[in-house]
């Protein structure tokens, strides 16, 4: 019989997939459905029929499943920041561990992941502990934080929004006992835009969209947040500063990001603006002007404006919150969805603030690359420092290396470590975080690292005992993993995040063989760990050892005339993108496919590949749903 789109089903949610998405089967057929975690019974209806597979949009829970808890925030379903907050948080681990484990081995090859993989290290209480006082009421203990200590000594129910839990005010106490793993984040963007009443909005996006869900309280983010975002509201309203128009491109004010260094509670604000200075809008008279749109805005030309520089009463406005230490303009005037431009100007304070992983002190600036989740990130690199199983004779190699957090972590205990980032500014900040912490072991070079590192090693017979990646999502560059072959180091420690790249790249590494036919490197230990709570990423470390057992299997030349390197230069491999929509959605697509979409979108292959073998045949066209899978797994793999 088949299914339809506007048709409703009642299903049970039997699975999760790759993206949080809870996964039933209706008449065989497998359906998608946003909000819906394993173990429930629901109605949903049909919205993307797409024959061998369907989205449904989740219409009532029947029958909730024994995993599913109430999300804390009121925008949970709509924001696409916390995707899996309604599934309680052990089994949010329980997946990341199984979505790791299931890229290695069927990405990967990796048969035996079960058995190489730690268990997942996830969040523990780290804000609240269950120590108390002697009146029993609970208190920070020895995980307490200055800018912790901030919140604990203001009021801790009006930082919360006093909102209703159950019978009780929702105070720290209880969000602690119902919800672990928030208020984790050090980094916050929050678009600034205008409703279609002209009412100024700022939150986050919706999933999927560009369409802002107006926020005052996000349960992410460090609580400082929530005073800054109500201020600079008022701000905008009272000094008549228009936000930017993504459609129009104009209007002035983009986005408002914030650091906070959880360690030394230091707070920074940027603005980020469509223009060279931040200015508001006055009448001739000193009148307030209304910048709403529609019927309340004035027609262009009915009155005479000035604008007005503002950044002084910004700083007024901003300065007297506890812990803020530096407020930034950073100008981006480009068409754009990217967030920061490349220029900053400092208006008062610092230009950094400063944090702490471990006992390393980095400083940081508005466009510093800096982990979110500092209190994962000390156990994330522990466990890397870990693996590299350095004993102060080692030289290492660390590529994509940012403003030096890996590295000057493992120069600790490292003979020499060397690092490589293609940005220069965060080259010279890891040079300055090294010198602030007196480490003398490391250099660092600007460039990509599948040209350092070639040229160091085969021009100036540089080598490694250890090598650490920590590459973006899309994985590291097949030249890059050519010469760490050829380098063959120890040990190399990989950090993803994400696992269907790391196990690519695995399957690379571990499929290399010597001159000898060996093996060259096994994968030894793997750990997951959850650096971004209630969403549906996970970073993850692998350790690979030189091996030493015959291999079976052929022998695998690295040479880049044979090979077609296509899919790492723009992202991915063909294995890659049709093992992840063979997971995805259950069917397979050919390299023609991929070829057909790549050329649609201007990746161009490489002379003659997957062309007709004559001028007159002709090649069968790709199918739309076929199109529309390799187009959504190219945006995972950030190709397009």
């Amino acid at each position: 019989m088949g299914i339809a789109k506007n048709q409703e089903f009642e299903i049970t949610i039997e699975d999760i997939g790759n993206d949080g998405e809870g996964i039933g089967h209706v008449e065989g057929i497998a359906v998608f459905v946003k909000d819906a975690v394993p173990g429930d019974v629901a109605r949903i209806k049909i919205i993307k029929d797409k024959k061998r597979y369907a989205y449904g949009r989740l219409m009532e829970i029947i029958k909730p499943s024994i995993d599913r808890v109430t999300p804390i925030c009121p925008h949970a379903k709509a924001c696409g920041g916390c995707s899996i907050m309604q599934l309680s948080y052990d089994k949010q681990l329980e997946w990341k561990q199984n979505k790791v484990e299931n890229c290695l081995k069927r990405i990967g090859g990796i048969e035996n992941a079960k058995e190489l993989m730690e268990p997942i290290i996830g969040m523990k209480d780290d804000a609240y502990d269950h120590a108390g006082d002697e009146a029993g009421n609970r208190i920070l203990t020895d995980d307490r934080t200055l800018a912790d200590d901030r919140i604990l000594k203001s009021d801790r129910t009006s930082l919360y929004g006093g909102k209703i839990y159950g019978d009780r005010k929702l105070t720290a106490d209880i969000i602690e006992e119902g919800f672990p793993a928030i208020r984790y984040r050090n980094k916050a963007q929050f678009p600034v835009g205008r409703d279609k009443d002209g009412n100024i909005v700022i939150g986050f996006y919706a999933g999927r969209t560009h369409s802002i869900i107006d926020t005052d309280v996000c349960y992410l983010q460090h609580p400082v947040n929530d005073e800054i975002i109500r201020k600079f509201r008022g701000f905008l309203e009272e000094y008549n500063v228009e936000p930017y128009d993504e459609e129009t491109h104009t209007g002035l004010v983009r986005h408002i990001l914030t650091r906070v260094g959880k360690h030394t509670g230091e707070v920074m604000v940027c603005v980020i603006i469509n223009g060279d200075e931040l200015t508001g809008l006055r009448s001739y008279n000193d009148d307030p002007v209304s910048l709403k749109t529609g019927n309340n805005r004035k027609k262009n030309g009915s009155f005479k404006v000035k604008h007005i520089n503002v950044e002084r009463e910004l700083v007024s406005c901003m300065k007297d919150i506890p812990g803020i230490t530096s407020i930034v303009l950073n100008t981006n005037k480009e068409k754009t969805n990217r967030i920061l431009g490349d220029k900053c100007r400092t208006i008062w304070g610092s230009d950094t603030i400063t944090d702490y992983i471990g006992d390393v002190k980095y400083q940081i600036n508005p466009l510093s690359f800096f982990q979110v989740n500092p209190t994962q990130t000390a156990k994330l690199y522990k466990k890397a420092l870990e693996y590299a199983e350095l004993t102060g004779d080692e030289t290492v190699w660390d590529l994509y290396c940012g403003i030096g957090t890996i590295s000057l972590f493992l120069a600790q205990r490292a003979k020499r470590v060397m690092g490589v980032e293609i940005i220069p500014e965060a080259i010279d900040d890891a040079r300055k975080n090294a010198k602030l912490n007196g480490i003398e072991n490391a250099e660092f070079f600007v460039g990509k690292a599948e040209e350092v590192l070639p040229r160091e090693y085969e021009k100036n017979g540089v080598y490694a005992d250890v090598i650490v990646v920590d590459p973006p999502r899309k994985g590291c560059d097949i030249v890059a993993l050519n010469t760490m072959l050829k380098m063959a180091p120890k040990r190399i420690v990989y950090v993803s995040c994400d696992p269907a790249t790391l196990a690519r790249d695995l399957k690379i590494l571990t499929e290399a063989t010597d001159d000898k036919n060996n093996v060259m490197y096994e994968v030894k230990k793997v750990c997951a760990v959850d650096q971004f709570s209630h969403s549906g990423h996970v970073e993850t470390v692998c350790l690979l050892s030189k091996g030493d057992v015959k291999s079976k299997k052929i022998r695998v030349e690295f040479s880049l005339e044979d090979m077609d390197t296509d899919g790492f230069k723009q992202g991915a491999t063909y294995n890659a993108i049709r093992d992840w929509i063979k997971e995805k959605y259950g069917y397979r697509v050919t390299n023609l496919n991929i070829a057909q979409v790549k050329q649609k979108h201007g990746i161009i292959e490489r002379e003659n590949y997957n062309k007709p073998k004559s001028s007159g045949s002709k090649q069968p066209g790709c199918p739309e749903e076929k199109i529309k899978a390799i187009e959504n797994a190219m945006r995972h793999f950030k190709m397009i």
